[in-house]
């Protein structure tokens, strides 16, 4: 069975704008060391992913080489929209046209390769995002995250933030509600768009996240407990015949002391190396139950066999 593998670049910049801290305006970024260590990890695993890239960041001269990069080494890039903003899913239809608009032209820009996949910053996805997605021709979205407790991750994130009352409004659906916990954990196409969509998988069943955050927030308690869990819901992704949609973030490759103004984010506290060398036995794991691939090269998967493909309604 195939399985699919990305990461969101979210940059320095991007986590501090959603928590509504002012450096952010200076668009720090952490990009140009971060991403060679990330492709010698890649490239020593044998894998090929999916970079989801931020359009602000494209725009930066600071982060060319690092994105030209990605694609030389034979990865897919993906959109991750313009701003960033997790409260996307607020926008009028002309907005998001924009928004996309903008990213797609940065993105062909900085690495030559225009993306025809998307994923919503803070998983916010609304109509509208969906309709204009199909109606610029992209092949699919994967911004759902189909679990119960996006409300538990939402007030651990926000709870040391300082945001005012109109920032708290727009931030308030980061990471989905309840309900998203009864979006299907398999890939589908929109009932009202001919766009497929690729959620981020949770464990069957249980609908608990197991992207590689989530298993480093664990393994910060127990390694073992981690791993076990981890291998727990591919085993049932196999049994109920689910394709694995595996998500990575920036975070994850990054310790203690390397992501300064980052020390909120849960895992940050774990030694840099240990983090890694986590991550890396993770993907081990995975490969060596599944067939890794992009997401582009999933999404021919899901085309391809009806048995993988479902249809809900909108």
């Amino acid at each position: 069975m195939k399985a699919a593998l990305s990461l969101d670049l979210d940059n320095l910049w991007s986590y501090l704008k959603i928590r509504g801290d002012e450096r952010w305006c200076s668009y720090p970024t952490y990009l140009p060391r971060l991403v060679p260590e990330v492709l010698d990890r890649l490239q020593r695993a044998g894998l090929r992913i999916t970079f989801f890239l931020v359009g602000s960041d494209a725009e930066r001269t600071e982060n060319g080489e690092a994105l030209r990069a990605i694609v030389r080494a034979g990865h897919d890039v993906g959109n991750h929209s313009h701003r960033h903003e997790s409260w996307m899913h607020t926008y009028g239809r002309d907005e998001v046209r924009d928004e996309l608009s903008r990213s797609e032209d940065a993105i062909a820009l900085a690495t030559g390769v225009r993306p025809n996949g998307f994923r919503a910053p803070g998983f916010a996805l609304s109509a509208d995002v969906v309709s204009v997605l199909a109606e610029r021709g992209y092949r699919y979205d994967a911004s759902t995250l189909p679990t119960f407790i996006g409300p538990l991750a939402r007030a651990y994130y926000f709870r040391s933030a300082t945001l005012d009352a109109r920032q708290r409004r727009e931030r308030a659906t980061l990471f989905g509600s309840w309900r998203d916990g009864l979006l299907p954990n398999k890939p589908h196409r929109h009932r009202d768009a001919a766009l497929l969509e690729l959620p981020v998988t949770v464990t069957p069943l249980l609908r608990t996240p197991f992207h590689v955050s989530y298993l480093l927030y664990v393994a910060s308690y127990s390694r073992s407990a981690a791993i076990a869990y981890f291998c727990s819901a591919l085993a049932l992704c196999k049994a109920t015949k689910t394709m694995p949609s595996l998500l990575l973030h920036p975070l994850d490759f990054l310790g203690a002391g390397e992501a300064q103004g980052l020390e909120f984010f849960p895992g940050m506290a774990m030694e840099g190396e240990r983090k890694r060398a986590f991550v890396s036995d993770v993907l081990a794991a995975y490969a060596r139950r599944f067939d890794v691939v992009a997401m582009d090269d999933a999404a021919d998967a899901v085309e391809k066999s009806a048995a993988l493909l479902r249809r809900v309604p909108a």
